[in-house]
């Protein structure tokens, strides 16, 4: 069922632009008990930081407000689109965010710099913490997927670039279903591609309004909170949450 506005508003108030270098205390894991799959959002995996870095060295001096601008522009574009049945999917939504920050700014965007920061979402590597995480997962026949709105092309040269292809079972994007989390038709592919029960699969998310949608759809969710965001004032807990991917392993293994 398509998420209605309201809904939206409360699922995008608050944690879109928050600064990526803030940190926060974390709040301990209740873990939960049968879990077969861990289904993960892009963030998680792969570190976003060296883009925004990218940022600031076109831009010296306006990196972080472009930063900010092009973040919390990018996903009003995705929801807003997605709301009013005009989806286009995460690389043109970001691109388009991109542009509109730069001109709010009054910067100018040539296409030189715009290819190299859209490439830069290309060219994402994995946090220290990923693989020796996600060999403890495997090892203990967890079912790993990723689960995000990024666009299969993203996901799929990321992960063959950060040599992860042997860890995860599928790679669902959220562009199969020509929407975007929170909406529930998102996280419901996870339990349709993984052939499981919603309580089955942990979810694993950065980002405080990814925490809120997979909750409100029913999966046990880890919030990875590197970027030690706020909390949303949402009325939602995450069942676990942690700085990084070892914690998010004796979650699930507990």
């Amino acid at each position: 069922m398509p998420l209605k506005r309201r809904q939206f508003i409360k699922y995008a108030a608050g944690g879109v632009a928050a600064n990526l270098f803030t940190h926060s205390a974390l709040a301990p894991a209740a873990a939960k008990s049968g879990i077969k799959a861990v289904a993960f959002d892009a963030f998680p995996i792969f570190d976003p930081r060296p883009i925004f870095v990218l940022v600031e060295t076109l831009f010296p001096g306006k990196g972080k407000e472009l930063g900010n601008a092009w973040r919390t522009r990018q996903f009003e574009y995705q929801w807003l689109r997605a709301l009013s049945g005009q989806y286009v999917d995460f690389w043109q939504a970001t691109e388009e965010g991109l542009l509109f920050a730069a001109k709010q700014l009054k910067l100018e965007m040539s296409d030189k710099k715009r290819e190299q920061l859209m490439q830069a979402y290309l060219a994402l590597k994995p946090w220290p913490d990923v693989i020796p995480a996600l060999k403890s997962l495997r090892d203990a026949n967890i079912r790993l997927a990723f689960l995000s709105n990024m666009t299969p092309k993203m996901l799929n040269t990321n992960m063959h670039n950060s040599g992860l292809d042997e860890y995860f079972e599928h790679v669902i994007s959220t562009d199969s279903a020509r929407t975007y989390k929170p909406d529930p038709r998102a996280y419901q592919l996870g339990v349709d591609t993984l052939n499981l029960k919603r309580e089955e699969i942990a979810f694993a998310a950065f980002a405080g309004w990814d925490v809120a949608g997979a909750k409100w759809f029913g999966y046990p969710t880890f919030w990875v909170n590197r970027a030690g965001f706020q909390s949303e004032e949402l009325g939602v807990t995450p069942d676990g949450m942690g700085k990084n991917l070892e914690q998010l392993v004796n979650f699930v293994k507990t």
